[in-house]
């Protein structure tokens, strides 16, 4: 009778122990995945922020060169004195050196960045520490979102003058190149 008692209390067990484990496992997996999910997320948007930020350093760096370029195209201009001589190319390089090194300021202005959280914010220890970590990663990230918007078009902007600029330096090198071989050839003649 003994053994007949224990085994009936084994299979109450082992019964009791998976309804257990499947409400666990209906449960937990539910719970981490919306977790994990949301800590995947917010990290992705953290490496996407990262590359916005790669992405303006080699802005910065193109910028740079543009200014460098255009220095020397200018340079190249005042020793040969071409520009001193008054002629159609004289008058197109000189706008285009004006309106590159526009297009080349006006990459370079600062434009103020977005940056999230806002900790100029007083009330921001108040509002945040307040909720729950999923609902702060998810407010994080909202922020982080409409930060990345942000600076993408203050980084749009300046991407579309420094391809701009781009053009006009190479109109510019055109003309210059245009202009020396025309003044060979008509003091040739």
């Amino acid at each position: 009778m003994t053994v007949v008692h224990i085994f009936p209390q084994k299979e109450q067990q082992s019964e009791e122990i998976p309804h257990s484990e499947e409400h666990k496992k209906s449960e937990d997996p539910h719970g981490i995945r919306s977790s994990v999910t949301l800590e995947l997320a917010v990290h992705d948007v953290r490496i996407v922020i990262e590359e916005q930020k790669q992405q303006s350093y080699l802005l910065t760096t193109k910028l740079n060169i543009l200014f460098v370029v255009n220095g020397a195209l200018l340079t190249t201009l005042m020793i040969s004195r071409l520009v001193l001589q008054p002629s159609v190319f004289s008058f197109a390089e000189l706008l285009g050196f004006f309106i590159n090194f526009s297009l080349l300021i006006n990459a370079f202005l600062p434009r103020q960045v977005a940056v999230s959280p806002n900790l100029g914010d007083t009330k921001f220890l108040e509002r945040y520490l307040a909720l729950t970590p999923e609902e702060y990663q998810l407010q994080m990230m909202v922020n982080q979102m409409a930060t990345y918007n942000t600076n993408k078009q203050r980084l749009d902007d300046i991407s579309q003058s420094l391809t701009y600029a781009a053009y006009v330096t190479w109109t510019i090198a055109l003309m210059i190149l245009l202009h020396m071989m025309s003044s060979y050839f008509v003091q040739g003649i």
